[in-house]
């Protein structure tokens, strides 16, 4: 028994997990699809995860309380992600994928369950640690044991899960190949604007996309009568990417959701910030690596902008 496994700890993460085992079922994975939520998920959503994946399990929610180390990073939800290390409770499986709920699959990649534990994909912030949104692992009530002692005796170097597992597995950068996964099977959704060129070259092999940062698929508009997409202007993830997502939820989720949960995602289009024609063009000319060095994308507006966002 093998199987992929998400979290959610409340319902709109719940949205995010319902396209990932959707994207899942398009690709034809011959594996099962668990789920595991928290007290915050709620009854009729667990429902509708209910169809789409094969178990689902509550856990309790574990926080890092590591407000000093999370503050460094900025993003002081990142606590409850120690929930994640519950995954290793699943022992009635034999090997397990874990996948952020921010992630959608674009390839059938079932090979990625004859990869040791630990495998996963280097960080793009810091290629020496890996990403802890896609890993592989093998489910054992010691090894989440062990985990919460290092949790309690050595914290996390960054407040959240990811510096945690690093700690825990620090043998992976020394083991080299065997448990590197290609950059493919976690490719940031905006990765893209640091080397356009790699991403022309690799795109036709990315085979799992992660939605990494604030701005969540879901948080864009979406006008579900003529299923057309307002882009979030402080969005930095592809615009294809962001359209595939709604392009699963509009066709595999949205006709069996409960109208309580539709307005999770789906909102009222004054209610989000949205980029004009004009910008869209813009935005789409940088990802075909049109980009207007001595005008409007010269690096003295880039510093403009980025002064403009962290002041």
């Amino acid at each position: 028994m093998e199987a992929w496994v998400t979290l959610a700890t409340n319902d709109t993460y719940a949205l995010g997990a319902l396209v990932l085992g959707q994207s899942l079922r398009r690709v034809g994975t011959s594996k099962k699809l668990h789920m595991l939520v928290t007290p915050g998920v709620t009854d009729g959503m667990r429902e509708h995860l209910s169809r789409t994946f094969d178990a689902l399990s509550q856990v309790d929610v574990l926080d890092s309380k590591d407000e000093a180390h999370l503050a460094l990073i900025q993003r002081p939800e990142l606590g409850v992600t120690f929930t994640k290390f519950h995954c290793w409770l699943l022992t009635q499986y034999t090997k397990c994928v874990f996948l952020d709920a921010d992630c959608m699959v674009t390839q059938k990649c079932d090979e990625l369950f004859d990869y040791p534990e630990l495998s996963a994909a280097p960080d793009i912030g810091w290629p020496d640690i890996f990403n802890s949104g896609v890993f592989v692992f093998v489910p054992s009530h010691d090894t989440f044991v062990s985990l919460v002692q290092c949790a309690l005796t050595q914290g996390s170097f960054d407040g959240g899960d990811q510096g945690l597992l690093n700690t825990f597995f620090n043998s992976w950068l020394s083991q080299g190949p065997s448990h590197r996964l290609p950059f493919t099977y976690n490719m940031s959704a905006n990765a893209v604007y640091t080397y356009k060129a790699a991403f022309k070259r690799f795109a036709q092999d990315v085979k799992i996309v992660h939605f990494l940062g604030a701005v969540k698929p879901w948080n864009h508009n979406f006008d579900s009568r003529s299923k057309s997409l307002q882009f979030r202007q402080d969005s930095t993830s592809m615009v294809e990417y962001v359209q595939q997502w709604w392009s699963i939820f509009a066709d595999d989720v949205l006709p069996h959701l409960q109208p309580e949960y539709t307005d999770l995602a789906i909102r009222p289009s004054q209610s989000m910030p949205s980029v004009t024609s004009n910008e869209q063009e813009r935005q789409l000319a940088w990802e075909k690596g049109n980009i207007d060095y001595l005008g409007q994308d010269s690096w003295e507006n880039i510093q403009k902008h980025l002064d403009k966002q962290f002041s």
